[in-house]
């Protein structure tokens, strides 16, 4: 059964949905259903612009752990290098919280609609992991180097109207119109000319895919050697037990 919808609209928009509710944990499997979305997307004269979205209470949570079925972050990001590859703009419709992985998927969109209180949080420093999924770069981008630094170092989680202010999120709506305002956003960019905002597009974002590739190498190979610590495994620990984690150094 798919867990990703697919709805193309009369107005050159499309919504492309993880039904994975209500916190969405995603796998290999899923991005690379939505990849395969996109990519059919791209190459639909009737589609220009592309709302991603997610049902249920948050947006995403994360990568799923545990399973079974997850494929590796091998895999995995694989999957996700074909998001950044599609030609289309894209624009993210951010409820609840976007945690981890989950604001990877949010920061490979070209634009962020959410709320006050929406959550974001890159907490991989807080389970004594590495970012991935891009991260690396896709978050400096956005909101530069300095506050970048700032919300991977500490883990720490920030709501929405903080998310503005940085520059991580393009527009603040009330909670129950986030869907619509990020349509509202996607059909703006859709009335605009497609091979112009192509063109225009491709310029701004020249070598972010490369980029994004080699960055999600060496966040592989770091989160596979930091998997392997105690400081992980207390991390791990200390966020099913809902409690500060207390790290040691190994």
């Amino acid at each position: 059964m798919s867990e990703v919808r697919v709805e193309l609209g009369d107005d050159f928009v499309a919504v492309v949905e993880m039904c994975r509710g209500p916190n969405n944990f995603f796998n290999a499997a899923v991005i690379g259903e939505m990849a395969d979305a996109y990519e059919q997307l791209d190459a639909d004269d009737r589609c220009r612009a592309i709302v991603l979205g997610a049902e249920g209470k948050h947006f995403c949570a994360g990568a799923e752990l545990g399973s079974g079925r997850e494929l590796g972050a091998g895999d995995l990001y694989r999957e996700g290098l074909r998001l950044f590859a599609c030609g289309l703009p894209v624009v993210a419709a951010v409820q609840g919280a976007a945690v981890g992985g989950g604001l990877g998927l949010a920061l490979s969109a070209d634009f962020r609609v959410a709320s006050a209180e929406s959550r974001f949080t890159a907490n991989f420093a807080r389970l004594g992991f590495h970012q991935g999924f891009g991260i690396s770069v896709t978050l400096p981008n956005t909101v530069g180097q300095q506050a970048a630094a700032d919300l991977l170092y500490t883990g720490r989680r920030i709501d929405g109207e903080t998310a503005r202010s940085i520059g991580l999120v393009d527009r603040l709506v009330p909670a129950d119109e986030i869907r619509a305002g990020a349509r509202a956003l996607a059909v703006e960019l859709a009335g605009a000319a497609p091979l112009a905002v192509r063109s225009i597009r491709a310029t701004l974002r020249q070598g972010l895919v490369e980029r994004v590739r080699a960055a999600m190498a060496h966040e592989h190979g770091e989160q596979d050697r930091l998997a392997a610590t105690a400081d992980f495994r207390e991390g791990v620990r200390a966020m099913s037990e809902r409690r500060e984690p207390r790290f040691g150094g190994s």
